[in-house]
């Protein structure tokens, strides 16, 4: 691997030359810096978790696509998430985020400020408007305004939503720059002609060096053989047309799949959208190729920040500095050797 920079277009104004591998920044072409002069559109997913409905539709296809083995469904106590997070054995996580605060800006006019909506569940039942836990649908003549007669009564009879949940399908990144590959000493881990990152489990060997490279922490290694394991953004399907089974199962669109650059150019207009209803809190997250990591080809539409979602706010490439580190290494044994020869030429004889 060696380091240097993309031209545009060469001295006598022909193609561009083949891109050559970068350790940070922008990299105009993944592919072809991996070695595939022909490589097709790069592809990726695009997130968008305003649409997602926490059904968990991409997990079960992932699984059943993948022949991923079952990794326990076990409750945190905290959600309704039943895995957690990504695994070995989880290539797609569902994450569900319980915030007291509105949906955002779709309804405009109404002040969300004075409203505890623990103290109005405490209050089930207390009054006409609040009927408690047995009631489901009021008469004609009772319903309460915003509550068509014949249908379950809102917990507010002005029909606001103080209680919001976030939910976000999470999944490898496949990074621009990714820290995995590099530090993979026997080549299990390997860039696609599609730009995506893939393991081979019959190549992997279990070292982990992988694991704390990665720096969303998506790569882990199975406990009954030690080997990693992540998604591969379904490489055996994009090899014969088909899209990954996490987008084609998502019943929303929220999983998007495509050329990478027509996705970015979707998600601006999806966030310049959301704008515009007054959902200021929607921004993207892993689009720009200026990031820690390049652009990742998966990423994603927030509606709060990061960390709220079990995300790193400003990721970087974890081997962003070896070629630094290299040099400034050459240069110690270089002054080393320097002063062990002139020792030796100035002993005493």
């Amino acid at each position: 691997m060696t380091e240097g920079k993309t031209t545009a277009v060469n001295a006598a104004g022909g193609d561009p030359p083949p891109s050559r591998k970068l350790f940070s920044g922008p990299q105009p072409n993944v592919a072809q810096a991996a070695g595939y002069p022909d490589a097709p559109p790069r592809m990726g997913f695009f997130t968008d978790t305003s649409v997602c409905i926490g059904c968990k539709a991409c997990e079960v296809a992932c699984k059943e696509w993948n022949s991923v083995p079952e990794d326990g469904l076990e409750l945190t106590g905290m959600s309704y998430d039943n895995t957690q997070g990504l695994g070995a054995d989880t290539w797609r996580h569902v994450a569900f985020i319980e915030q007291r605060k509105p949906l955002g800006g779709q309804e405009p006019g109404v002040d969300h400020s004075g409203f505890d909506v623990f103290e109005a569940a405490r209050n089930l039942g207390s009054s006409p408007a609040s009927p408690g836990p047995g009631a489901t649908a009021p008469s004609p003549e009772s319903a309460p305004a915003g509550a068509p007669a014949g249908s379950i009564s809102p917990v507010s009879p002005d029909g606001r939503t103080e209680l919001r949940w976030l939910m976000s399908s999470d999944v490898c990144k496949h990074c621009t720059h990714a820290a995995c590959l590099d530090v993979c000493p026997t080549g299990a881990l390997f860039r696609t002609e599609f730009g995506t990152v893939v393991v081979q489990e019959d190549v992997c060997n279990g070292c982990g060096y992988c694991v704390p490279a990665c720096p969303y922490g998506v790569i882990d290694q199975r406990k009954e053989d030690g080997r990693v394991w992540k998604c591969t953004l379904c490489y055996d399907r994009l090899g014969v047309g088909m899209e990954p089974a996490c987008a084609k199962s998502c019943p929303t669109d929220s999983i998007q799949f495509g050329p990478l650059e027509e996705l970015r150019e979707r998600a601006a207009a999806r966030v310049a959208q959301l704008h515009a209803a007054g959902v200021t809190d929607a921004r993207l997250y892993g689009e720009s190729p200026d990031d820690g990591v390049g652009g990742d080809g998966a990423f994603f539409l927030l509606l709060d920040e990061p960390e709220v979602y079990g995300l790193p706010p400003d990721p970087v490439v974890t081997t962003r500095d070896l070629p630094a580190m290299w040099k400034h290494a050459a240069m110690a044994a270089a002054s080393l050797a320097a002063l062990g020869f002139a020792s030796f030429v100035r002993r005493p004889r």
